[in-house]
């Protein structure tokens, strides 16, 4: 009888460690592994800009249509993976489409997309935003841009598991693009972690400028939850990448802030509201005055752009775990 007890136990072990083995090796050869620069399909079209040009721009991220104000997630020391049912995923996605309307922006830089993914109900946002701004300029296509940052099959933890992940960072503008490119930033993760975690990159839209020069539109989305090398490393590539382009004669916009005293580059932000609240609990009932806010949300523009105004438009986190922040350019 022991023998037999023995047998099933060492049989149950086998069992687990086939078991496990498979699963390292799927999400091994599934692993999402983009080549260093991939160049991108752009969607739609639009004029061309000039010299002496206005513009609005502004940025956003949208928390996946599931980071509303009843979200709390575990990542930020909530409890929730699954924050948002496919009802409020489809409302908080077309009241963000309603926002953006009201801003009246040239240009959207929108992070946090979701195409298919368990964690936002496999709603595919992508579409629901492209559709909405289709023809929004007028007789002209809207112009889209889109790079994954996060693909994997399936994602373990914690329990539930996260599951499936298509998301990424989307380009949305009113004047033509003549060329998008995915450009890979370092990954600090080695593996298993690396199979099953986000592949951060740039994406970059080159619009054209009546002289020769171009519009460079630079969207990401720099790592959140390492412990601070791969940020570094993200934003080292990043300067490099951007100093580049400013060499060339072109004008460039960055989403999102680092410190620099460089200056060929403008950093710009308004603190008149927080750009971002944390996940650590609700925010939908919560005192407020002791909350955490943060302000990680903003814009780096070449020196060859004239910024006229920049606001945090203060939406109360009703939708999303961050506010959008909007600002009005000319091009010298």
């Amino acid at each position: 009888m022991a023998k037999r007890i023995v047998r099933i136990i060492i049989f149950l072990l086998l069992l687990v460690l086939i078991a496990a083995a498979g699963f390292f090796a799927y999400i091994t050869l599934s692993e999402y592994k983009p080549a260093d620069r991939e160049e991108l399909t752009v969607e739609g079209a639009g004029p061309q800009i000039y010299r002496g040009q206005e513009m609005r721009i502004a940025t956003w991220n949208i928390g996946y249509g599931a980071l509303g104000d009843t979200a709390d997630f575990f990542m930020d020391g909530g409890k929730s993976v699954r924050t948002a049912d496919k009802e409020g995923v489809t409302e908080n996605i077309n009241s963000i489409i309603n926002e953006m309307r009201d801003m009246r922006a040239d240009v959207f830089l929108l992070q946090e997309v979701d195409r298919d993914s368990a964690r936002s109900c496999h709603v595919d946002e992508l579409t629901m935003i492209t559709d909405a701004f289709r023809n929004a300029y007028g007789q002209q296509d809207t112009v889209s841009t889109f790079a994954n940052n996060y693909l994997t099959p399936f994602v373990p933890y914690p329990m539930p598991p996260i599951g499936k992940v298509d998301s990424g960072i989307m380009t949305l503008s009113r004047f033509g693009v003549d060329s998008a490119e995915r450009i890979s930033l370092p990954c600090p993760f080695s593996w298993p972690v690396r199979a099953v975690n986000l592949k951060r990159c740039l994406m970059i839209d080159r619009v054209p400028i009546a002289g020769g020069v171009q519009l460079v539109l630079i969207n990401l989305h720099l790592e959140a939850y390492d412990d601070g090398e791969g940020k570094a490393a993200q934003t080292q590539m990043l300067k490099q990448i951007m100093d580049e382009e400013y060499s060339r004669g072109n004008y460039v916009i960055k989403r999102r802030i680092f410190t620099s005293a460089d200056h060929a580059w403008t950093l710009l932000m308004d603190d008149s509201a927080p750009t971002c609240r944390s996940l650590d609990k609700a925010y939908a009932g919560a005192d407020k005055d002791d909350f955490q806010f943060y302000m990680i949300d903003g814009f780096i523009v070449s020196n060859n752009i004239k910024v006229k105004k920049i606001k945090t438009k203060q939406l109360d986190f009703k939708n999303t775990d961050h506010n959008p922040v909007v600002m009005d350019i000319r091009l010298k």
